[in-house]
């Protein structure tokens, strides 16, 4: 069971209570669950309880306890507690469980760099708006990608003429400045003196969607002066990473090839998850897109750890694009790394000594795999290249 599906089952079990007249509150459009912190109780955990306990005139608690006689034995969930204030847990079963992994990674193979991509924001048309800086000008870039791997359509606005050096950070916009009113056509004089016909009352035009303003913290450097000093991705990256409202650090350490630059450990992850397809393919075997993930199950620690970033992976896009914030991706994409290389070190995907190939070394090589995908359409989305060496 995804988070995705976790999600749905809880919000089915409200809308449940509050048909049958059991929890008299609005249906939220959506429930949030996450994974519990170390020490906490569960697989996931969701604060849905606290939520509806104000309008529902309950003690949150009492709240939990309605979800959770509706959500007892529910396919995929083992066990649901209530904890704290009315915090529900869910501790997901087992069996369906290692069914929903090998689910998941055949998934975000069959659906490659564009998985992840969904509709949350199908037919919303945007507009934005940016200054004449690189910042905020990388950044509108990015939001636009992710709105529209959610279905939107958008518009882009600069407040000045665009800099030619950001052609180079890969940045296009549609428009620069407002684009001009069309002068009005003249009408066309008819050519016979009959009385001419009226035209239909116009058609009510759509309000027109106000621009949304971009206005991250400035770089303080032109593009051309970052680019000369740390290239496109580098450049790229330490604009992006950062919140919005903080100050981007874009010093030399963004070009170190080392474990603590952020950027090189997502894209290293990225090209040794390649590499490991290139060994197996040397010694004959393939991850087999997942299908022996059925017979083998994920059981060491770091694979499951790895299996659900990879899950949190369309939750994280839907909520990058709703808030326009790119480094909510940029985050994630550190956290898939370094799971990544937790599972590695602890799982090898490819045979040692005299190991020959077998199902768990197909089923963690499918899981490798899926971990690099995720990698490669993240950093596309951040407009980041991803190459398969390093």
């Amino acid at each position: 069971m995804t988070p995705a599906d976790l999600s749905s089952t809880v919000l089915h079990a409200v809308r449940r209570a509050v048909d049958e007249d059991a929890l008299r509150a609005p249906v939220p459009a959506r429930v949030r669950v996450e994974r519990t912190r170390p020490g906490g109780r569960g697989d996931y955990a969701s604060a849905v309880a606290l939520q509806l306990a104000g309008p529902a005139a309950l003690p949150a608690r009492e709240v939990a306890e309605i979800l959770r006689a509706r959500m007892a034995g529910a396919p995929g969930i083992g066990r649901v507690e209530i904890t704290g204030p009315g915090f529900l847990n869910f501790t997901l079963d087992a069996a369906t469980d290692a069914a929903a992994h090998s689910a998941l990674v055949r998934q975000v193979l069959e659906r490659g760099t564009r998985y992840g991509h969904g509709d949350v924001l199908a037919g919303v048309p945007l507009r934005f708006s940016h200054a004449r800086e690189v910042r905020a000008a990388v950044t509108a870039d990015v939001v636009r990608r992710l709105v529209r791997a959610q279905g939107a359509s958008v518009r882009i606005s600069c407040d000045g003429a665009r800099d030619p050096d950001w052609a180079r950070l890969g940045i296009t916009a549609d428009t620069h400045a407002e684009p001009p009113v069309p002068a009005p056509v003249p009408p066309t004089e008819l050519a016979h003196a009959e009385p001419p016909v009226p035209d239909p009352a116009p058609l009510a035009e759509p309000a027109p969607v106000p621009p949304t303003e971009i206005r991250p913290v400035p770089a303080g450097a032109a593009a051309g002066v970052l680019l000369a000093r740390l290239g496109p991705d580098a450049t790229r990256w330490g604009l992006l990473r950062p919140a919005g409202h903080d100050r981007a650090p874009l010093g030399d350490e963004l070009l170190v090839q080392g474990e603590g630059n952020p950027l090189f450990l997502v894209r290293y992850a990225h090209s040794r998850a390649r590499a490991l397809s290139r060994g197996a393919e040397l010694l004959g075997f393939t991850g087999g897109g997942g299908q022996d993930a059925g017979e083998v199950a994920f059981g060491e620690p770091e694979a499951l750890a790895l299996l659900a970033v990879i899950a949190d992976h369309p939750a994280v896009l839907a909520a990058a694009a709703r808030h326009r914030a790119p480094d909510r991706l940029a985050r994630h994409l550190e956290a898939v790394a370094h799971a990544f290389f937790d599972f590695h070190d602890a799982a090898s995907p490819l045979p040692v000594g005299d190991e020959k190939p077998s199902a768990a070394h197909r089923t963690r090589l499918a899981l490798a795999e899926a971990a690099g995908t995720v990698l490669a359409g993240g950093l596309s989305l951040l407009g980041v290249s991803a190459p398969p060496y390093l």
